[in-house]
């Protein structure tokens, strides 16, 4: 391992929706640690990639018809597209249903089975089936819900192979005392530890009730559970575990940026993982916080997520990559907000940088024909715009060195803000008219050095707009390609003209802005009123009380669920009526899980002439509401929610 090899990773995205500003806001970051780190000489390495196996995307697969591997591979290239969009140059992009991630999924757990590390038993516990996770009592929310996602858990008892987290309680602890910087922000810190003191326990890492996943080499009944399977892909991408794998260069100076609400998989399970193969754990794992817009949480329903694809087609995507990491301190909960991205625009981008560049070039271009002068003495206030340009390039290293983006650039654009000062103190324009050519001559050539500069340090946050300026300077290649070495005052060492093409922002016009957000916002309301696509029914004709005391409405318990053959909807459902035994048959496969009938209590239609289907008899009929929003099928069953109401009990 050499301190100068930095490897940065994202998680990699679960494959179940398509990418948002999340997704978006991790990925930029981890584009500008590499750039950061390679322009400073650093041999640098950036992992991102999409994690595909798991109980959702078998269930999303099954609703649409397809294989699950037919989903993965379409979905996936939306992430792709998307990384493209954004400019992020990642060096690997690793998915889960690779062969080389399976190989060594198999491998990592045969080499802990062999240590003892994993072992066979049975696990009885509350499972949430949209989070694919075990939930332990003392952390389950009101009601038996998931502390995650609020979703009603599911007991259940099932043969698995465990991981002895318990036996790693100490050497994490040990090892986060000693590594303090391990864990960032230090609030996150502070949770792990919390947590690791407070007690272990072995984890489940194998399922048989799933099929889409890794099979567990010797044991094929069972498939390798999907956390357990995506956290080994950073390994995996870097050919752990051959002797002269890209592991053995970039391990373990790995940097993991994830979202807060992985941190525990990251900072507990994964490097409990790394010290039972006997690798050193992460060297800092970062959790950065979520997004909320204009003050309300994202969702489908109020229309308000934030389309990444959209933001940058509307305002461009250095813009985007600017605001995101500007606006809020990397590590807490930020508010998006158009209107802030547009102010930003027009102050940040339109009025320092871009009027920086625009009125340099042109009193380069009116006073000496774009030719840049070659030599100059400077003067004192020259030598200070010189050092404070040195001491933001310092400032900035240190802060995305401890991924403070927005410090960082704020740091930069007070360099910008002091650069467009010293125009207003130096007055070019007098010194032309005057004809004091030796000073203007300084002073055209530190607003000069002062956009190379500020071209070089933005290149990794901004590499679209670094290029741009780069090539109005007249400079030949790119900002992107320059080592530290060019991160100097006074680097121009041959003739240059400057190549000033236009303004490098167009300003945004606020009242326009306004009158179209709202117009834009209507239709985006209108589109997800759920009431939009409702069709309401025709209310059926009267009937007499006789005309329904016909009907034997009674409470039962489903019992048991099975598929029926050849049926793509249908379930056999055994009830408890009480005083007997009743078969239904049931179109409701395709909106509920076995697991999640089985026990209830529901309402029967008893005295319903018995009819066939498929073969199967079926005595009777189960009452259920069906959805008026015609744009999207959906089954509702009527349950009894006062349980102790006993199995039999008459409907009146």
């Amino acid at each position: 391992m050499s301190e100068n090899n930095f490897y940065i990773t994202t998680p990699i995205y679960y494959v179940n929706d398509v990418p948002h500003i999340g997704h978006a806001y991790t990925t930029i970051a981890a584009d500008v640690l590499k750039r950061w780190h390679r322009s400073g000489g650093e041999d640098s390495y950036f992992l991102t990639g999409t994690d595909e196996h798991g109980q959702k995307i078998q269930t999303a697969a099954e609703k649409r018809g397809i294989t699950p591997i037919e989903l993965c591979d379409e979905v996936v290239q939306n992430f792709k597209k998307l990384w493209d969009v954004l400019n992020i140059d990642n060096d690997d992009f690793i998915r889960t249903t690779q062969p080389r991630h399976e190989k060594v999924v198999q491998e990592v757990f045969r080499r802990l089975k062999a240590s003892g590390d994993i072992y066979k038993g049975e696990y009885e516990g509350w499972y949430c089936v949209p989070c694919e996770t075990y939930v332990p009592e003392a952390q389950m929310g009101e009601g038996q819900t998931c502390p995650d996602c609020g979703r009603a858990l599911t007991k259940m008892t099932e043969e698995t192979y465990f991981f002895r987290l318990s036996k790693y309680t100490e050497p994490l602890l040990k090892y986060y005392e000693e590594h303090p910087d391990a864990i960032m922000p230090k609030n996150r810190y502070n949770e792990v530890v919390s947590f690791i003191k407070s007690g272990l326990r072995d984890q489940s890492i194998s399922r048989t009730t799933l099929k889409w996943g890794i099979p567990l080499p010797g044991d094929e009944a069972h498939v390798i559970y999907v956390w357990f399977d995506a956290l080994i892909n950073y390994l995996s991408a870097l050919d752990f575990p051959e002797e002269n794998g890209k592991w053995r260069k970039y391990w373990p100076v790995v940097h993991h940026l994830v979202g807060k609400d992985i941190i525990r998989f990251h900072c507990v399970i994964w490097p409990a993982m790394l010290m039972a193969l006997g690798i050193t754990p992460p060297v800092r794992v970062f959790a950065h916080g979520w997004w909320t817009v204009e003050g309300d949480k994202m969702s489908k329903s109020k229309g308000n997520v934030v389309d990444p694809f959209e933001m940058v087609d509307r305002y461009g995507r250095d813009p985007f990559r600017y605001f995101l990491l500007r606006e809020v301190p990397f590590g807490h909960d930020g508010d998006f907000s158009e209107f802030a991205m547009v102010r930003r625009i027009n102050s940040d981008l339109v009025n320092d940088l871009g009027n920086l560049l625009s009125r340099s070039l042109q009193m380069i271009d009116k006073y000496r024909g774009g030719d840049l002068p070659m030599t100059y003495t400077a003067a004192d206030i020259d030598n200070e715009i010189k050092e404070c340009a040195e001491n933001t390039f310092k400032e900035m290293d240190a802060l995305v060195g401890r991924f403070a983006f927005d410090e960082a650039l704020k740091t930069l654009w007070t360099f910008i803000g002091r650069a467009n000062k010293y125009i207003d103190e130096t007055e070019p324009w007098k010194l032309g008219r005057e004809g004091d050519k030796d000073r203007l001559d300084a002073v055209l050539r530190v607003l000069w050095e002062s956009l190379r500069l500020s071209a070089v340090l933005v290149a990794p946050f901004m590499p679209e707009t670094a290029c741009g300026v780069w090539q109005q300077l007249g400079l030949d290649g790119s900002p992107l390609d320059l080592g530290r070495a060019n991160w100097q005052w006074g680097k121009a060492d041959k003739q240059i003209k400057v190549n000033r093409v236009g303004i490098l922002f167009p300003r945004i016009d606020i009242e326009k802005w306004k009158a179209q957000k709202n117009a834009r916002d209507e239709e985006k309301r209108l589109k997800s009123d759920p009431k939009a696509n409702y069709k309401y029914e025709e209310a059926k004709p009267q009937i007499e009380y006789d005309d329904f005391a016909k009907l034997d409405l009674r409470v039962a318990m489903i019992e048991k669920v099975e598929s029926v053959p050849k049926a793509d909807r249908l379930y056999k459902l055994a009830l408890d009526l009480g005083s007997e035994k009743r078969t239904i048959v049931s179109s409701i496969k395709e909106f509920y899980k076995p697991e999640e009938l089985q026990g209830r209590k529901i309402i029967v239609l008893c005295n319903l002439k018995p009819a066939k289907f498929r073969g199967v008899e079926s005595n009777g009929m189960l009452l259920a509401a069906s959805s008026p929003d015609k744009s999207k099928e959906t089954i509702t069953l009527l349950t009894v929610i006062d349980d102790t109401i006993p199995t039999g009990s008459q409907i009146n």
